[in-house]
């Protein structure tokens, strides 16, 4: 009976504190809502009597205690200083991220020992610094705090989080060293600690973490994104304990100023699918160990120092989409296991795969869908089997020295958007067959020693945005079909040995923002549909042969901002819109009898002008005007000679018919301009 009554006063008791708990949080969250701005208290509107229990983002546990407070995404607005944690003894779950809170993160968030869950990510507006002591934390498993701003130190009291398995403070404005002790860390499995400025060595006890699966150390040179953060970052070399990550997937570094050669430790890291180490300050080869990695997905080295081959064996694996290594000084052919993908194929047969697997054993290659090789030093000659690699959308081997030609079998790469392929040592004429690649949004052909004409079957690529044969030695006609190609915005030709008239076709392209013709051997009138171009912003069409009036219809070319029409035979009035009249003399040089209110031209005159003013000219002798200046004609040539600078292009101020006029100040103090005749019309020199 005794021990009834103790049972019953016990429950009670435990009745009553769990009533007065409750209450107790009931008034601490009701405080916090009332602190809150107007608009978030209304997304809170269920939160309302004494049984918090029932109301939107909170649980409780068995005994009526809040366990689990969850509002992420609920366009939250204000501080958690009214929010009284000690409050919470059974608090396990406390998720407000992707809100608009700000301030300080609570001290006494420390105080929680059986938090699990924690996460105050996507706020953006937190200032202060991670509470120092919040290793004391000991049941976390989650704690994501990244995006929010936080100044300081990564604390060292985190190390102490043996339970951990996902931290992540990416995106803030941390600074200081990494602790060296993370590696303690054991239980960590995804670690995010880019986009901060951190400084120093990356800790060679790193490498402990052998659970890790997802380690992201990058952009700690923070200009990208985070405009808030110093642009400091990690140094020094990648630690060769980094091998022992033997669970690690994704391993990314870049954006940093490490130095030094890769490890050839990283060959260990045999689960790894992605490697991300670009933009950084890494010398040596490739290491050969890297041929291992075989589900390496993508592998990004690009921007660094790096030396030697590239490993041939680097996607024998079969499962590489993603290969950028651009911006290095490699060496040495393009490895064979990315451009013969056949020989992976045979591998498969020779397995005595069967043959309904064989499509199967196709998919290994198939996945290549991303290759920039670009700006290094490769050489060799481009495989036809590139073409086999039928997911390959961008294939980029520009500034090498890649020779032979382009084969025409590159064309069963139907899904190629951009082909980059200039810079290099590539001769022969451009394969017809170019025209089936009709998703190619960018095709790159220029500076190499392509010859032939101009295939009309690129007409067919009518989702091309960019296409540039120039530094070429390309003949023939421009071809009309190039109309076709009406999502066109910038279209070079330059420096070739295209002939004949500018087809009129081009003027259907509406798209076109720039193009340039220039340096090629262009003849006959501008077509004045050109003048339809309403979006077109650079124009040059500069050395050739061109002839005849400018068209009308350029009057219209209001969005032109650089034009360059030099070294033709044009005559005539120049438009007068703002990029003719603003034109640079060089820009307009050199023509038959170009005129207007633009620098170094004539003005233009009327017919009715120049008759009145003809017979005047002709009877104003060169001897007359050596009888009034008191000179034999020896003596003003050399005193011409010496004022104009042996007629220096900087006197030149304009370009009438056969000659260029020049500007000259003589020592008699006037100011004389005098055509300077072409040798070859100096039979007109009496005119």
């Amino acid at each position: 009976m005794f021990f009834l009554l103790l049972l019953q006063s016990f429950l009670v008791s435990t009745s009553a504190s769990s009533t007065t708990s409750l209450l107790n949080q009931t008034e601490t969250l009701l405080k916090w809502k009332a602190s809150l701005d107007d608009q978030s208290q209304s997304f809170l509107s269920s939160w309302v009597g004494n049984n918090p229990c029932n109301w939107v983002g909170i649980a409780c546990d068995r005994v009526g205690s809040v366990s689990n407070i969850s509002l992420s995404n609920f366009g939250l607005k204000g501080t958690l200083d009214n929010l009284n944690f000690l409050a919470f003894p059974n608090l396990i779950h406390f998720d407000v991220g992707n809100n608009s809170l700000y301030g300080d993160i609570p001290s006494d968030i420390v105080n929680m020992s059986k938090l699990t869950f924690f996460n105050l990510s996507a706020n953006g507006n937190f200032s202060g610094n991670i509470p120092k002591d919040i290793g004391r934390l000991s049941s976390l498993t989650v704690l994501d705090i990244a995006w929010s701003q936080l100044n300081g130190s990564l604390p060292v009291s985190v190390v102490n989080l043996s339970n951990l398995s996902y931290l992540a403070v990416a995106g803030n404005n941390l600074s200081g060293s990494l602790p060296q002790e993370i590696g303690m860390m054991s239980s960590v499995i995804i670690l995010f600690l880019h986009l901060n400025s951190f400084t120093g060595p990356i800790p060679a006890s790193i490498g402990n973490l052998s659970n890790c699966q997802h380690l992201f150390l990058s952009e700690n040179e923070l200009s990208v994104i985070i405009l808030f953060l110093h642009l400091n970052s990690f140094t020094g070399p990648i630690p060769a304990s980094i091998g022992n990550l033997s669970n690690c997937q994704h391993l990314s570094l870049f954006e940093n100023e490490l130095s030094g050669s890769i490890p050839s430790e990283i060959g260990r890291l045999s689960s790894l699918i992605e490697l991300i180490l670009d933009n950084n300050q890494l010398s040596g080869p490739i290491p050969v160990e890297m041929n291992n990695l075989t589900v390496l997905g993508s592998l990004q080295l690009g921007y660094n120092q790096l030396t030697g081959h590239v490993p041939d064996k680097i996607c024998h694996g079969g499962s590489l989409e993603y290969l950028a290594v651009n911006r290095n000084h490699l060496t040495g052919p393009i490895p064979r296991s990315l451009r013969n993908c056949t020989t992976l194929y045979r591998a498969r047969l020779e397995e005595n795969q069967l043959e309904e697997n064989i499509s199967e054993a196709f998919g290994i290659y198939l996945n290549l869908d991303f290759i920039d090789l670009s700006d290094n030093k490769l050489y060799g000659e481009l495989s036809p089997n590139w073409g086999l690699c039928q997911n390959l959308t961008n294939l980029q081997i520009s500034n090498n020295k890649v020779s032979g030609r382009i084969p025409p079998e590159l064309a069963q790469a139907t899904q190629l958007t951009r082909l980059d392929l200039s810079l290099n040592q590539l001769s022969g004429e451009i394969p017809k067959e170019i025209g089936k690649l009709t998703t190619l949004a960018y095709l790159l052909l220029n500076d190499n020693q392509l010859f032939g004409r101009i295939p009309p079957e690129i007409g067919n690529l009518v989702n091309l945005q960019q296409l540039s044969l120039a530094k070429n030695k390309l003949v023939g006609p421009i071809p009309e079909q190039l109309g076709n190609c009406f999502r066109l915005l910038h279209l070079n030709l330059s420096n070739n040995l295209i002939e004949e008239s500018i087809p009129s076709e081009i003027s259907k392209i509406f798209a076109l923002e720039s193009l340039d013709l220039s340096w090629n051997k262009l003849t006959g009138e501008i077509p004045q549909e050109l003048g339809g171009s309403r979006v077109l912003e650079m124009l040059n069409l500069s050395h050739n042969m061109l002839s005849g009036f400018i068209p009308p219809t350029f009057d219209e070319l209001k969005s032109l901002t650089y034009v360059n029409i030099s070294y033709n035979q044009l005559e005539g009035p120049i438009p007068p819109i703002k990029a003719f009249l603003l034109a640079p003399f060089d820009a307009l040089r050199d023509n038959k009898g170009l005129c207007g209110n633009a620098i170094g031209l004539l003005h233009c005159v009327s017919e009715g002008q120049k008759k009145s003013t003809s017979g005047l000219i002709k009877e104003c002798r060169l001897q007359d005007l050596f009888a009034i200046w008191g000179y034999d004609g020896k003596i003003l040539y050399e005193n011409i000679l010496e004022a104009t600078e042996q007629f220096n292009s900087n006197y030149c101020i304009g370009s009438r018919g056969y000659g260029n006029v020049y500007k000259a100040a003589l020592t008699t103090g006037r100011v004389v301009a005098m055509k300077k005749l072409n040798p070859s019309d100096d039979n007109q020199s009496s005119n």
